[in-house]
């Protein structure tokens, strides 16, 4: 090699660190402010406390999309979880919030159905559907969805916890009720579908009044927004994101939708007996609660719930309702049975007060 060669040679491989130099910088900048998801964490290592004796555990599952698309392991590891579980923690029951998949895709039903089929048996479970369980590619365009193919009715007609289900479609599940016991309380929930339609509301009505004896539990994907307020189309349209009155099922439907405050107004405080309020859907922290006064005086809590922002679409976090047995107090616990580890931040370890009567 004479002189020249070797000049071009080590100025190219001094071009070629001085590129690899500046990628280099350029990822360690993303990286940095790419945000932390955990910032405002405070993650302790281990499952929450062992409840009371006479408590009893409600286990929360918010959006799963992530998991059914792309994560089963996490989806797999939560309810595998709840099962070893639930002698220890007493759970009464899950309850899903919607976003059951991303894409409304065979593929991804069919790790919906492997995950939570390993509750059968073991602990009752009651799902609503999310935007993302509806129309081709998740898109919420019209009604359609493929949880019927996947949960179908006549595997859940038969349970004792089964209740019903919206009687002018008698063979979908996309709006169901459940009754079940534990601790000596009787308990209603009713399960309904995005943005429910107003006929759907009646019906929940309905059946809210038919069981006014019984503590009532709404879980339906769109109802609490981020910042302790309820979705409310009327007062704040596109300044919150994601309501149900802006996605394309409104258009296709007239707008036969609710949303949260339409939720309150004519089902939540004026029938039956809610005592809690669950949804998901909501980014941002994916976290937000509020109490507020039924017309008969009871207090309402109402909890937004999602975990789709943190790494691997969730981290395995879910929730758990500790009903404490003085009748009067819920105590939440936020855990991740793939990190082993719970998050003890102000908004992921509260207490909810019922009211009684």
């Amino acid at each position: 090699m004479n002189d020249l060669t070797r000049r071009e040679a080590l100025c190219r491989g001094l071009g070629g660190l001085t590129a690899s130099l500046a990628l280099g910088r350029a990822a360690h900048t993303r990286a940095q402010e790419r945000p932390d998801p955990y910032a405002d964490a405070i993650l302790v290592d281990g499952p929450p406390p062992t409840p009371q004796p006479g408590s009893f555990t409600i286990a929360v599952l918010p959006d799963t999309q992530h998991y059914s698309e792309r994560h089963p392991d996490q989806f797999l590891a939560q309810t595998r979880w709840i099962v070893e579980q639930r002698q220890a923690r007493n759970i009464a029951c899950v309850l899903h919030l919607g976003d059951i998949t991303n894409n409304n895709a065979p593929a991804e039903w069919e790790v919906a159905r492997t995950a939570m089929r390993q509750l059968d048996g073991h602990v009752p479970y009651f799902m609503a559907p999310g935007n993302h369980d509806y129309s081709d590619g998740g898109r919420c365009s019209d009604r359609s969805t493929l949880l019927n193919d996947y949960f179908p009715i006549s595997e859940f007609i038969d349970r004792p916890t089964f209740g019903g289900v919206y009687r002018r479609e008698p063979t979908r599940m996309e709006n169901s009720y459940h009754l079940f016991s534990a601790g000596g309380r009787d308990f209603l929930v009713l399960c309904l579908e995005f943005g429910p339609r107003a006929d759907v509301v009646r019906w929940a009505g309905d059946i809210a009044q038919e069981h006014a004896d019984r503590e009532a539990i709404l879980v339906t994907h769109a109802y609490m927004y981020s910042d302790d307020t309820r979705y409310d189309w009327a007062q704040f349209g596109s300044k919150q994101s994601w309501n149900p009155h802006a996605y394309p099922i409104a258009k296709s439907t007239g707008d036969d939708i609710s949303d949260g405050e339409e939720l309150w107004r004519e089902l939540v405080s004026v029938k039956g007996r809610f005592q809690i309020t669950l949804n998901g859907h909501v980014l941002h922290d994916g976290l937000a609660r509020l109490a507020t006064p039924a017309a008969d005086g009871r207090d309402v809590s109402q909890v937004l719930v999602n975990f789709q922002m943190k790494p691997r679409g969730g981290d395995g976090w879910l929730r758990l309702l500790e009903f404490r047995v003085d009748g009067r107090t819920v105590k939440a616990y936020d855990y991740s049975p793939t990190r082993n580890q719970r998050n003890e931040s102000p908004q992921n370890r509260f207490a909810l007060r019922m009211s009684q009567g």
